[in-house]
């Protein structure tokens, strides 16, 4: 779905609403407060009447679109260049391309993420496991800004991120509190099936895994990165895409929202080959899935 046929399908707000009442009622128009079916129409408002309640309604209670004032044509526009930019989007541009501010992008952008989490099923087969930091480099930083530590685990004001990723498969990522021992293998096992073959580097908190799963890994430490099909290539990837939105697209991400813009990054690579994501984000921004 792009612009252009979100401009051909939903040229009118009618059009709009039409669509999110299909996807979400499927014709039947029910109360979002007491869930009765019993309602009537207030065709000049766009809204509905429960004869059960005495509360007015539209489809977009309780969703992701719940109290917008903006024409739903520019959500699904968002929604369009949300998902075919494969390294992200700033609030800003957003905004230049379907003529909000800055802000009303950005909390557009923030509840179309919202969205796109995912849990899904256990990760299985052979799976990739490896940890990141996401933060500025101290060569970069003026004087009185740098930090102690520098480049790599040591830096001290860097938030650590896990990912899991099973090949030509899902990936799932978040942030962590520490990349230790049992914070990171507490997150292969949440997420992966025991019994999966798991790469990983040589770090030391991956040490263990062998009493579930069958575990291989590669020193990167010692200029080692394949071994036959034992390597962490696939996550390593997957982390420099996300590290491109975060330098040439948002420049700063705080810690407080970075696990809604991992979801993003997650949702569209799980999703790369769906020819109904479009549909999926409706869907799952209406709670349907």
């Amino acid at each position: 779905m792009d612009i252009i046929k979100i401009f051909e399908q939903f040229p009118t707000q009618r059009d709009c609403l039409d669509h999110l009442e299909k996807v979400r009622w499927n014709g039947k128009p029910v109360c979002p407060y007491c869930y009765s079916d019993s309602v009537s129409t207030m065709k000049n408002e766009n809204r509905y009447h429960c004869n059960n309640c005495n509360t007015s309604f539209s489809v977009t209670v309780g969703t992701i679109f719940h109290n917008t004032k903006l024409p739903l044509q520019k959500w699904f526009l968002a929604i369009s260049i949300i998902l075919n930019a494969k390294k992200g989007i700033s609030a800003r541009q957003i905004g230049r391309d379907i003529h909000v501010t800055k802000d009303t992008a950005w909390r557009i952008s923030m509840q179309i993420r919202k969205a796109m989490k995912e849990y899904g099923k256990l990760l299985e087969g052979i799976v990739e496991a490896d940890e990141t930091y996401v933060g500025g480099k101290n060569k970069n930083r003026h004087n009185d800004k740098k930090t102690t530590g520098g480049q790599g685990r040591g830096g001290s004001d860097k938030q650590p991120v896990f990912g899991v990723i099973q090949r030509d498969g899902s990936v799932k990522a978040n942030k962590v509190d520490n990349v230790k021992k049992y914070t990171l293998q507490k997150e292969i096992k949440k997420n992966v099936k025991r019994q999966s073959v798991v790469m990983t580097d040589e770090w030391l908190s991956y040490r263990g895994l062998s009493a579930d799963y069958t575990h291989n890994t590669v020193n990167h430490g010692a200029g080692t990165y394949v071994i036959g099909d034992i390597h962490t290539n696939t996550i390593e990837n997957f982390w420099s895409l996300f590290k491109r939105g975060f330098i040439g697209q948002y420049h700063q991400l705080s810690k407080k929202y970075l696990n809604r813009y991992l979801d993003e990054f997650c949702f569209r690579h799980n999703n790369r080959n769906n020819e109904n994501v479009f549909e999926l984000v409706i869907c799952k921004g209406l709670g349907v899935l």
